[in-house]
């Protein structure tokens, strides 16, 4: 069994080196470590050269910009050749010592097991929010995890084969994956206040979030079956349209009322248009769907 530790890290200098020790400490497996700089300003990217002269099971992936964890992890993903993949921040928040615990959950033949910082040691401007979106996934996915945001994570490998995620989706991970089909469970780790560095949490982290549990939510609700969510809006739409219509022509012939300057009439007519508009989107949706090959039957696993 071989071990893959994918690292995201940004502007972490004093945290890598302490990491890195505490990481050979716990680690008796075959494993190679993934650090993804993501575009530090500081020393970042020259501690973790320096480090990796004297360790050839480090590998750094360095990016010009600061894309965004979403961006590390799959560029992670994607270059980790281990059979069970952990992922953890680079802010010694995470600890280390966990690692063996998730791997033995993986071996009760689960296939993503999630960290959740039973009790965290962060301030409130983080814990508040996070706390209200982690019962906003609950509801509009279903999915029980409490902390599912937390980047300490363990993986099969096939799970993060078939993973895609940009943007802020890191957050959802645990949706996507069950989504999916496969088996997701958590388990109890310690979380450590941050010693160095600044968090990079921010309000516009928490508005990006927002928008993206809104793709998780019609993701998974709607992205096999689009006709389901245009065709609705669509016939609510040429309903109204239509009784708007009726209502005007009885207004026309029975009562002898002139029409032709309502504003309703312009409104019924626009709702009919939209709700043929709206059905047709969706049908289009399920051709387009049709016509993409099953990534399960026809493709395999990537």
């Amino acid at each position: 069994m071989k071990l893959s530790l994918i690292i995201p890290v940004y502007n972490e200098q004093d945290n890598v080196l302490p990491l890195y020790n505490k990481l050979k400490a716990v680690l008796e497996y075959d494993h190679e470590l993934i650090f993804i700089d993501d575009g530090s300003k500081d020393n970042t990217y020259e501690i973790l050269k320096n480090i990796q002269k004297k360790d050839s099971k480090l590998k750094i992936i360095r990016f010009r910009n600061n894309f965004g964890k979403s961006e590390a992890l799959s560029k992670g993903f994607k270059h980790a050749k281990g059979d069970i993949i952990i992922t953890m921040d680079g802010d010694l928040q995470d600890d280390p010592e966990e690692i063996p615990r998730f791997i033995e959950k993986i071996k009760e033949d689960y296939d993503l097991v999630v960290g959740w910082k039973y009790k965290r040691q962060d301030p409130l401007s983080k814990t508040i929010p996070s706390k209200f979106f982690n019962f906003l996934i609950k509801v509009l996915t279903g999915v029980k995890i409490h902390d599912s945001n937390c980047c300490f994570k363990a993986y099969k490998k096939e799970v993060v084969k078939n993973l895609k995620i940009y943007g802020e989706l890191h957050r959802y991970i645990p949706s996507l994956v069950n989504w999916k089909g496969f088996k997701v469970t958590e388990i109890k780790v310690k979380h450590h206040k941050r010693l160095h560095g600044k968090s990079k949490y921010g309000f516009s982290r928490l508005l990006k979030g927002f928008l993206d549990l809104l793709t998780i939510k019609f993701l998974i609700k709607y992205s096999k079956k689009p006709l389901h969510f245009f065709g609705s809006i669509g016939i609510i739409s040429f309903f109204l349209g239509a009784l708007i219509s009726v209502y005007l022509v009885y207004e026309k012939y029975f009562l002898n009322i002139n029409i032709g300057s309502r504003p309703m009439l312009i409104l019924g007519v626009l709702l009919l248009i939209i709700g043929v508009q709206f059905i047709c989107l969706g049908l289009l949706g399920e051709m387009i769907l049709n016509m993409i090959p099953n990534n399960e039957e026809e493709l395999g696993d990537y």
